[in-house]
Order: C-alpha cells, then sequence, then structure tokens
C-alpha cells in the first residue's frame, strides 16, 4: 500500500510538462457528477484553450444507444488537490453534436442570463450554505448513529464538538482545505442540527461562477467521501420524523442593493420572488415537499413570506441589513440537492429582468 501511495503521489513536473485534465460534468439524473481525464501536452489556465471531448450519453440517460455522442464544453478550471502540481480540475457542461444544449445542460441558459446587460450591471453576488448528509456505506444510515436506531434529540449536534456530537469532521476538514488548494472561493463549515449532517458554504461568488464552484465542491466532497468509504447525500430530508432537513439556503444580493437606500430594492425584490413562488418551488429541487413543512426551521412549501432574523421564513432579511438599510436577503426554499445553475439564475431572473 505504501507503494501505491507513493505512485499517486507522484509529481509529474519533474518528469514531464504533460498534466492530467479531470473533465467534470453532470450526469442524467440532474445531480449525478461524471467524470474522466484525459492527458494534455501542456499546462493550461483558460478553459477557453481546453479541447472539447465527448463521452457515451447512452451509459449516462442522456441520449439514446444509437446517436449516443455527447460534446463536453470546458467552462471552469480549478486546481486538482487530489493529483496535485500543475493538475486540473474542468467543470464542463454538456451538447449535442450539433452544438445544442442538451436538457440536463441548465448552465448554457444560466450564462445567457448572466451575460444580460442588465444582470452584469448589477454583478450578482451569491453565498450559498450546501448542507449534506455522510451516511455509513453498507446501511445507508447517517454516519454516527447506531445502526437500527437512533441518537439522541437535536439539540447538542449544531456546531457541536466532542466525539458523541459531531460525526465524519475528519471528512468536511479534508474537504474545506481541497477546496481552498482548489482555488474555490469557500468560505466556512459547521456540522448541522441533525447528526451526521454537515454544511458547506461557497461565496461571494459573482454570477456564473457561484454555480461552478458549487459543482466543483461537490465534486471533490463525493471524492473524498469515496475514499473514506463513506456515502455522501444531498436528500433534502434523508431521515423522517423529527430530524431536521437539508437545505441549500441561498444568500444574494446585486449592486443596488449593496449601496445606500438598497434596503427598498431588497423589498421590491422579494416581492417579485413572491410572485413567482410556484415556479421557484418547483425548480428549487426534487423531494423538497419533505422537507418545507412548516417545521425544522422551514417555512411551508405553499406559502410564501419574509421576515428579519426570521428562519422559519422563506425570505430571510439578516439584522445587519435591516439597520445599515442595505446589503443582502437569504432564499431559505432551495434543496440541498438543487441545481445552483438554475436557483441563482432564477433569483436573477425574478430580481432583475422581471418587469
Amino acid at each position: 500500500m505504501s507503494l501505491l501511495t507513493d505512485l499517486i503521489n507522484l509529481n509529474l513536473s519533474d518528469v514531464t510538462e504533460k498534466i492530467i485534465a479531470e473533465y467534470i460534468w453532470i450526469g442524467g439524473s440532474g445531480t449525478d457528477i461524471r467524470s474522466k481525464a484525459r492527458t494534455l501536452s501542456h499546462e493550461v489556465s483558460d478553459p477557453k484553450d481546453l479541447p472539447k471531448w465527448n463521452y457515451d450519453g447512452s451509459s449516462t440517460g442522456q441520449a439514446p444507444g444509437k446517436d449516443s455522442e455527447v460534446i463536453i464544453y470546458p467552462q471552469a478550471i480549478f486546481r486538482d488537490p487530489f493529483r496535485r502540481g500543475k493538475n486540473i480540475l474542468v467543470i464542463c457542461d454538456t451538447y449535442t453534436p450539433a452544438g445544442e444544449p442538451i436538457p440536463t445542460n441548465k448552465r448554457a441558459n444560466a450564462a445567457k442570463i448572466f451575460s444580460h446587460p442588465d444582470v452584469v450591471a448589477e454583478e450578482p453576488w451569491f453565498g450559498i450554505e450546501q448542507e449534506c448528509t455522510l451516511l455509513q456505506k453498507d446501511v445507508q444510515w447517517p454516519l454516527g448513529w447506531p445502526i437500527g436506531g437512533y441518537p439522541g434529540p437535536q439539540g447538542p449536534y449544531y456546531c457541536g464538538t466532542g466525539a458523541d456530537k459531531a460525526y465524519g469532521r475528519d471528512i468536511v476538514d479534508a474537504h474545506y482545505k481541497a477546496c481552498l488548494y482548489a482555488g474555490i472561493n469557500i468560505s466556512g463549515i459547521n456540522g448541522e442540527v441533525m447528526p451526521g449532517q454537515w454544511e458547506f458554504q461557497v461565496g461571494p461568488t459573482v454570477g456564473i461562477s457561484s454555480g461552478d464552484q458549487v459543482w466543483a465542491a461537490r465534486y471533490i466532497l463525493e471524492r473524498i467521501t469515496e475514499v473514506a468509504g463513506v456515502v455522501l447525500s444531498f436528500d433534502p430530508k434523508p431521515i423522517q420524523g423529527d430530524w431536521n432537513g437539508a437545505g441549500a439556503h441561498t444568500n444574494y444580493s446585486t449592486k443596488s442593493m449593496r449601496e445606500e437606500g438598497g434596503i427598498k430594492v431588497i423589498k421590491k425584490a422579494i416581492e417579485k420572488l413572491g410572485l413567482r413562488h410556484k415556479e421557484h418551488i418547483s425548480a428549487y429541487g426534487e423531494g423538497n415537499e419533505r422537507r418545507l413543512t412548516g417545521r425544522h426551521e422551514t417555512a411551508d412549501i405553499n406559502t410564501f413570506s419574509w421576515g428579519v432574523a426570521n428562519r422559519g421564513a422563506s425570505i430571510r432579511v439578516g439584522r445587519d441589513t435591516e439597520r445599515e438599510g442595505k446589503g443582502y436577503f437569504e432564499d431559505r426554499r432551495p434543496a440541498s440537492n438543487m441545481d445552483p445553475y438554475i436557483v441563482t439564475s432564477m433569483i436573477t431572473e425574478t430580481t432583475i429582468l422581471l418587469k
């Protein structure tokens, strides 16, 4: 095993200019992450300089067997925390051979929205609080929980410390450092209310880069849990009963909101979000109805509400924002399995482009 570890950690730059690029894309379910690697002749820092590639879409649920080729376009580059050196991770999106985005490619439409002149002028910022649950591999039961049983009630686990309260800290701390190494603007981690559940935050990020960075962070965490022999779940309600679900609270601001008098812009934006509540809910993640019950720090899925410092509302405005009269707000509706390209672009479209 020590030889295997030595080989995995070989520094290629000592002997060659060639690098390894891991191409990453979203599979047919819209939540599964696929990847494969290729050798490049030299270091690359701009995705425009990377070659397009293809894969068998019939094996990912994205194309029929008789016409299975799907083309992947490189869109964002991150340092590879696994191979290190000059090797890279490449976030890609997916197209037909004719150059049309396939149905599961949500990045293409998001890019159109974020490139709109009105949106560019407003510089939308995002901070996404990605919650997830770590599961024991063979039994699909939360890490640290007795098999077939339950731990003590919620209360001591949120931001808790100790072997009887924090399960999987080594995994999330490794992920934290790996994301920083990769160049992802990860801003923090914490243990969540349900034991075995954790949160990491990505942001502030601008526009389309929010989705790129969240997907890259998810990929890195999938790889780390793979090594650890733990299953990573983004199910919005992994355990039924008196246990918190998992969300992806999305913090958002525009240039106008961050300037003096921005609270008026924030309230107008919230009003617009209320008008499209059903449309947003339908796009905010599968199974979200199991999470948004009006309990466990959520609003009821059928009712739109907002409030200051209210974690039981659809939209939360922070005390600092209220006091300063400018800032940001938090959309608490997105589920943990949401597509960040959809959520960020939809919030932007509704609040900036909707007249």
